[in-house]
This record gives C-alpha cells, sequence and structure tokens, in this order.
C-alpha cells in the first residue's frame, strides 16, 4: 500500500465554557504538533455567525500559524470565494505565499460558511449561482498568474505582490458540482466526507476522469476530509460518539451556542427522524482505538484512490485531542 500522508482541518473549536482566545491559543498550540508529528498541511476554515467556533478569518489566522513553524503547509479550509472579491483574495494569498515560500494553500468553496444573513452582509450582491462561481475561479486563477488575457480586466489590473510561484489551489466539495469545476480548472480537490458521507468515491473517480491539466497542476489530485476521534481508552471512544452524535444535530438544528453536558446529553430521548440522522451522520465520522481508525483511514484511502487523509477532530478535552492526533501520527507517519 502507498504511503498514507495525514493532514489537519482546525475549525478552531471554542471549548466548553471556554473563549475564543483559548480556541486560538490551541491552534497556536497544535499546528506545532502537527508540525513535529510530521503531518503534511493544516488547514482552517471560515465560519460566521457560530457561536462555538472562533475561524471568521482564515487570512488572518494562517499568517499566525505559519509563523509558529517552519514547514508545515498552511492554509485555509477554505475561503469561502462568493463571501470574498476574487481580486483580494488573489491579493492575501500573494502576499501570504511572498512571506511563506512555498507553504500556502488556497483552498475556496462555494458554501456562505454560515447563514444567509451573514453571507449577505459579507457580500450583497451575492448569488450563489454557478455562472458566478465559475467567474471567480477564473478571475482568481487569471490575478494569481498574471494573465493579460486580451479585452477583460486582467489586461489592466494585477494583483500585487506577485510571488514566485503561486499557492497551493484546491477546490473544496462535498458534491459533484464542485468536483466539476476544480475538473475543469485544473484544480486540486479536496473532498468533505466530514459535511456529505456519500458519493465521495465517485466524485473523486468523476474529477479524474474529466481532470484538465492546467499549468500549475498536470495530474489530478485529491484528499479526503473526516472528522475523527482516537482513543486507546473504551469509555473515552464511547463518550466522544455519544456527545458528537448531538454535536452533529446540534449544528443542524441552526443553534450555536454551547452544548450541554454530557451527563445531558445521555439522557436526552432522541426521535425517530433524529434516530435516522445520527445513523446517516455516522458516516461522517470515524471513531475508535488506534487499530480500528488504522482499518478506516485505510479503507477511505482505497475508496479515494488517494494518498492524503484530512482530519479534523472536536473535542472539549484538549488533552485527549492532541493525544488522538498522536495515535494517529504513530501509525503512518513514524517510519
Amino acid at each position: 500500500m502507498k504511503k498514507i500522508k495525514l493532514s489537519i482541518l482546525d475549525q478552531s473549536q471554542i471549548r466548553r465554557n471556554g473563549t475564543a482566545k483559548q480556541a486560538l491559543n490551541d491552534s497556536g498550540e497544535l499546528v506545532q504538533l502537527a508540525e513535529k508529528l510530521g503531518y503534511t498541511r493544516y488547514w482552517v476554515s471560515e465560519h460566521h455567525n457560530f457561536k462555538m467556533l472562533a475561524g471568521t478569518a482564515p487570512e488572518v489566522l494562517i499568517p499566525y500559524l505559519a509563523s509558529k513553524t517552519t514547514k508545515i503547509k498552511v492554509g485555509s479550509g477554505g475561503i469561502m470565494l462568493p463571501n470574498h472579491s476574487a481580486f483580494k483574495v488573489a491579493e492575501i494569498f500573494g502576499l501570504l505565499e511572498t512571506l511563506y515560500p512555498n507553504r500556502i494553500d488556497l483552498g475556496v468553496g462555494r458554501a456562505p460558511g454560515g447563514d444567509r444573513m451573514s453571507s449577505y452582509l459579507l457580500n450583497p450582491s451575492n448569488a450563489f449561482s454557478e455562472k458566478e462561481y465559475y467567474q471567480q475561479l477564473t478571475d482568481l486563477q487569471g490575478f494569481l498568474r498574471h494573465e493579460e488575457t486580451p479585452e477583460t480586466v486582467h489586461e489592466k489590473v494585477k494583483s500585487y505582490p506577485k510571488p514566485d510561484v503561486i499557492p497551493d489551489l484546491w477546490i473544496l466539495s462535498s458534491s459533484g458540482g464542485s468536483a466539476q469545476f476544480a475538473a475543469h480548472f485544473g484544480i486540486r480537490l479536496s473532498f468533505a466526507q466530514f459535511i456529505n458521507p456519500d458519493g465521495g468515491a465517485e466524485t473523486a473517480a468523476f474529477y479524474r476522469e474529466n481532470f484538465k491539466p492546467s499549468t500549475e497542476l498536470k495530474e489530478p489530485k485529491v484528499n479526503v476530509g473526516i472528522f475523527a476521534f482516537c482513543s486507546e481508552n473504551e469509555q473515552k471512544v464511547k463518550d466522544w460518539i455519544t456527545e458528537f452524535d448531538y454535536r452533529l444535530l446540534h449544528i443542524e438544528s441552526g443553534a450555536s451556542g454551547e452544548l450541554p453536558s454530557l451527563e445531558e446529553i445521555k439522557a436526552m430521548k432522541y426521535n425517530l427522524n433524529q434516530k435516522a440522522r445520527i445513523a446517516y451522520n455516522k458516516g461522517r465520522y470515524i471513531a475508535g482505538n488506534p487499530e480500528k481508525l488504522k482499518v478506516s483511514i485505510e479503507k477511505i484511502v482505497a475508496d479515494y484512490e488517494t494518498d492524503e487523509v484530512m482530519v479534523a477532530t472536536i473535542c472539549d478535552d484538549f488533552d485527549d485531542r492532541k493525544k488522538s492526533y498522536e495515535l494517529l501520527a504513530k501509525l503512518f507517519l513514524e517510519s
């Protein structure tokens, strides 16, 4: 089997009874741990109007994380492009790549990263249309490359500073639509199984079959994101699953506040619809002891025909969160 690479998606989780400052300090400590353990990349996300997550601005958090490390790739997972100007994103990431050469990833998505009202306030002209997203991707590549296409804005406007190489571009996808864009533009694909547990392998296959080489990428490249928790303590795994099943329901209901205690969650009774949703959501995460997680990750790698899995671990106990990443690294990253 090919050597498996692991990466981290950090949603800057605010712990129960914790603070945003603490969450950002956690991210700073985690990126250093990730580099020490041999993780490939460390991405941070964009969310809005969500009390439990501190990550509203990846473009601000990325240089903070890059400054604390020396070699691990850091980037956005992702910039929600419809909320932003493609020109401004190109400027920001050109500057980041200039500051931290060959270390910056620019992952972009088309989801709002929150509710529609928040997205409207971020970009009142946002129509969430495929046509607009296509144009934004066209413009983003054009500005990053310093293209001079006649009779377009790129003939007269350039994004500065211009780094020696452009940041690695990724398109985040939880559906076939975004994979189609990634294939058309010759951009790397990151499939979010932690959002959509269905159809990921088929989406990756479609992307490969339809991939058109670009200036920056000659062959298709895929990674896959999954929620995960690894522990040698069976009770901790059971408790994490109990809490995480509720956490996903909590988010899907539109709630953004703190969770009840674990004891309160254990006492809850779910209706049939909630039970069905819990069963469905189990495809969005993997949890268990190291032996079980090894099998699960190897299956993901085989299903997607990839060599990289991006792990997102949400856990109120910071020591357990770090330990989970350490156990996974011991499985795959130690030579």
